[in-house]
């Protein structure tokens, strides 16, 4: 019995100096845990897109060109949407930035947006809407002085204020774009013409004034 009461003291001892060493190292596992998973979370990225032009014939190319941050090289997508739909895979430089061209194919009106595809690091993003307009030449010319109070085939009627064009295909109520000199309008078909051999539109006159078309010439048209 002499010898039980020592080894008892002796074990309590050393339980009660280990407890620290323990109870630290169990904090320290749990810390661990703790901010274990913020090594591996998405930070939130950021993406810039420029089209080096809006407007553009049929045919022609424009440059589309951006950033992603933070940088690194990166997944991007740039998609057009509109009359002709196309996604260009890319892949950023390591300063974050990327550039390609694009071969226009169809007329209309398009959506261009870039995408930064989400990875390990980086949560996916997207950069804001840019316009871009296709158009092709085409002859036009005015009329209105001495019609206005007349009726128009699509219904209504002809006033020096009317905004619209004629045409002789194109459903009524059509939204046109046309574009002369740098200046656009965006009007609707509203009565049919003109008759005249390699004139596809007839612009009102208040839409020759809000272009600047001088009367008869050539203009871009977006259909």
């Amino acid at each position: 019995m002499r010898f039980t009461l020592p080894v008892i003291g002796a074990a309590l001892a050393l339980s009660v100096g280990a407890s620290p060493a323990v109870a630290q190292q169990s904090q320290h596992h749990g810390a661990h845990h703790r901010h274990h998973p913020q090594a591996h979370k998405r930070v939130k990225s950021h993406v810039a897109l420029h089209v080096s032009r809006h407007s553009v014939l049929t045919g022609g190319s424009v440059t589309v060109r951006g950033k992603v941050r933070p940088s690194g090289g990166r997944r991007v997508k740039v998609v057009f949407g509109g009359t002709d739909h196309e996604v260009l895979a890319l892949h950023t430089r390591p300063n974050g930035t990327f550039k390609a061209r694009w071969d226009v194919g169809e007329l209309g009106n398009y959506r261009v947006e870039a995408f930064g595809v989400h990875d390990k690091r980086v949560r996916g993003s997207h950069s804001k809407v840019r316009r871009l307009t296709s158009y092709r030449l085409t002859g036009a010319s005015y009329y209105g002085p001495g019609l206005y109070g007349n009726g128009v085939a699509c219904g209504g009627t002809l006033m020096p204020g009317t905004l619209g064009v004629a045409n002789k295909t194109l459903p009524c109520g059509t939204m046109v774009t046309l574009r002369y000199h740098g200046r656009s309008v965006t009007v609707p078909v509203i009565d049919r013409g003109p008759y005249v051999a390699g004139r596809e539109y007839d612009l009102t006159e208040a839409t020759k004034v809000r272009l600047g078309f001088p009367g008869v010439g050539t203009v871009m048209a977006n259909r």
